[in-house]
């Protein structure tokens, strides 16, 4: 009688689980693997190798904005449908282009392990396949960003640094790992750097007025008017009167975004050393904190002579993104 009722209740609990989002299902996926921003393209080499490939690197190896040079937003590793299986299709971001089906573009989350973002791309024919990759790359790249840039603070979240002393000058919680060290400390400034072979990534915090950002229309002036005088008063050059300065030569990218909650402009450009041949990207946050009246800066940036750095910059974004404001 006991090993009559132990059955029909393990059968009542299968049967509970699959009426209930299938969470024995959800249970068994494995942790998806992978290096940040690489995306396994799955689909047939004669497709790869001609005009639907190439709409795929176009979209989604365009180059990153803000860099030295160019480097793709995701490194892109191709194979065929047959050599997708076992541990493959546990990579954490894949595509799967797909022809002789209708056209659509799917986003598939969690279908053979966790976290993972899937997307499935259909078409009739490669004329059909690329024009649903151009229609629709703009929201696939954003779920494939979304999902690197989770990944990205789970791993820094497992090491971090004290964030007591931001809290303190700034009201500011930041999380950032404790590979990072404080190398300035200011009133009103604060330095935090990482060590890299041959360089370095640094993390810079300050406030200024909100009417030194908003003063006029010219938004993009100012901000750069901003970053060179705290170049010029903390981030000394190699030599005797150098200093950091925005790249002259380029007007910086500038955009609209929020962070915590509060809007923010978000600058991407590069930086150039005065009077010395030194240069690097860097990503810069203005955070509009009306209640202080202030715009709370992060600014993260790379010195890495003669290396790529889409990775630097990116983990620099990771760990600007997760401020929150008290």
């Amino acid at each position: 009688m006991k090993k009559t009722l132990i059955l029909i209740f393990s059968v009542f609990f299968l049967i509970s689980c699959n009426e209930n989002g299938d969470k024995k299902a959800e249970r068994i996926l494995s942790d998806s693997s992978g290096n940040i921003n690489q995306i396994t393209v799955v689909m047939e080499n004669n497709l790869w190798e001609g005009a639907v490939g190439e709409a795929v690197r176009n979209n989604f190896a365009e180059a990153v904005k803000g860099l030295p040079q160019e480097e793709p937003m995701f490194s892109l590793s191709q194979i065929p449908p047959e050599t997708f299986s076992g541990f493959v299709r546990r990579n954490r971001s894949f595509i799967s282009v797909q022809e002789g089906k209708e056209a659509d573009a799917r986003i598939i989350k969690d279908l053979y392990a966790r976290p993972q973002t899937g997307v499935i791309i259909s078409g009739e024919d490669p004329e059909d396949l690329i024009r649903v990759i151009n229609e629709s790359s703009e929201k696939l790249i954003s779920a494939f960003k979304e999902t690197e840039m989770k990944e990205k603070q789970r791993r820094m979240r497992k090491s971090l640094k004290s964030d007591e002393k931001l809290e303190e000058k700034f009201g500011l919680s930041l999380d950032f790992p404790t590979a990072y060290r404080y190398a300035l400390e200011k009133e009103d400034f604060m330095w935090i750097r990482k060590e890299i072979p041959k360089g370095n990534m640094e993390i810079l915090i300050y406030e200024v007025p909100i009417s030194q950002i908003e003063s006029d229309t010219n938004t993009i002036g100012n901000i750069i008017k901003m970053r060179d005088s705290i170049g010029k008063a903390h981030i000394p050059g190699p030599t005797e009167g150098s200093y950091m300065i925005t790249e002259e030569a380029y007007a910086p990218y500038l955009f609209e975004t929020e962070i915590d909650g509060f809007p923010a402009y978000e600058t991407r450009g590069t930086w150039e050393v005065k009077n010395a041949f030194m240069a690097g990207p860097f990503v810069n946050y203005a955070i509009k904190d009306e209640a202080n009246e202030r715009f709370l800066v992060l600014e993260g940036f790379v010195f890495s002579p003669s290396k790529s750095k889409r990775d630097n910059i990116f983990e620099l974004d990771a760990i600007l993104q997760t401020a929150e404001i008290q």
